[in-house]
């Protein structure tokens, strides 16, 4: 049974006259047999089924253990399927897009479902290192496009500047010949991501009435190749719209990253240490904090009493009960009573002012 490499396999394939990579077969001396393993297509549809359903799932969390597992799997099949695309040499810079069979036009995905995915790993201690390996496969994707002429754009650049390199030989930031362009800059962005959202609407308009025909098999080659090339359109966008988003996260991340270098050496701790005098106050005074009582209000008020600091101010309760007892037995006597009582009857019959003759007293 003789072994095909991948030269032989792209020469197949030209041969063919654009047979895709997904049908791709080998003849043999008993009939022929697909390549080992799973089928360039197959590896391309679980990625991207995966893919879907992380971004659609129900999961409350997207760093929960079923969504990570889904995720992990995703790009073990997108990698393969991307390692078979490279063996195959499907894609180049020097071919024009109508040299790429339509069947193959959704192989150019890999690179931006790649990007996806690789955005939803949560391990925060390597999320500078998912965030760059996940630019560099939206860029690749772009430039791939770019060199098709799908879609007009301004390709990013390569690699995200470090913080402070992009504003090097700038003037001032406070300054009025900085604040115009910014300005500008700022209104310019605006447009054209709102522009990208109109054309992405529009995309998803299109691409959902094309995809019963094409995913039930019902349409023709020209109508699969229109289907694929609005998918990656669609694709073109979302791209730049994350790497824009990744650029704003690794600035934040860098910048609370300690530089290389300048960490601080762990000290030794201090040794706790005691002072004589203070531990001597705490004994009096106490620890700072109220501590329990240690006798009455009425107790300290007779020792104060008894000390002579409040002699004279107050009487004592027994001699306000003296006071209230001579009250009484004053209220208790006769005489006093009877007195009291003929002078309320004379009140009774003799009314004011009586016997003041023309008010002379």
């Amino acid at each position: 049974m003789p072994a095909w490499g991948p030269v032989a396999e792209r020469l197949v394939s030209r041969a063919t006259g654009g047979l895709s990579a997904a049908a791709l077969t080998v003849p043999t001396a008993y009939g022929s047999r697909a390549l080992s393993g799973p089928r360039l297509s197959e590896l391309l549809a679980a990625g991207r089924r995966l893919w879907e359903e992380v971004e659609t799932g129900a999961e409350p969390s997207s760093g929960a253990p079923a969504v990570q597992d889904k995720v992990r799997q995703g790009l073990e099949a997108l990698q393969r399927a991307a390692a078979m695309v490279a063996q195959l040499d499907l894609f180049s810079e020097n071919e024009e897009l109508e040299e790429i069979a339509s069947a193959d036009l959704k192989y150019l995905l890999l690179p931006a479902l790649l990007g996806a995915l690789t955005l939803k790993q949560v391990d925060l201690s390597r999320r500078l290192e998912h965030l760059e390996s996940a630019r560099a496969h939206f860029w690749r994707f772009l430039k791939l496009c770019r060199s098709y002429g799908l879609g007009s754009f301004h390709l990013p650049p390569a690699a995200a500047s470090p913080p402070g390199e992009e504003d090097a030989g700038s003037p001032c930031p406070g300054g009025p010949a900085a604040a115009q362009p910014s300005l500008v800059a700022m209104a310019s962005s605006r447009q054209a991501k709102i522009e990208r959202y109109k054309q992405k609407k529009e995309l998803e308009n299109r691409l959902a009435s094309m995809r019963t025909f094409v995913e039930g098999g019902q349409a023709d080659e020209d109508q699969i190749r229109e289907f694929y090339i609005l998918q990656i359109q669609k694709w073109i966008n979302t791209s730049l719209e994350e790497i824009e988003s990744i650029d704003q996260e690794m600035v934040i991340l860098r910048s609370r990253a300690p530089p290389h270098g300048t960490s601080r050496q762990a000290r030794t701790p201090l040794k706790p240490f005691i002072l004589t005098r203070d531990a001597a106050q705490a004994k009096v005074f106490g620890a700072g904090y109220p501590g329990l009582p240690t006798m009455t209000v009425d107790d300290w008020y007779e020792q104060r009493r008894r000390q002579g600091v409040v002699a004279g101010q107050t009487i004592t309760d027994e001699e306000l009960q003296k006071q209230q007892q001579e009250k009484k037995e004053e209220e208790d006597d006769e005489e006093a009573l009877q007195k009291a009582r003929n002078w309320d009857d004379w009140k009774d019959t003799h009314p004011r002012g009586y016997g003041n003759r023309q008010n002379v007293g």
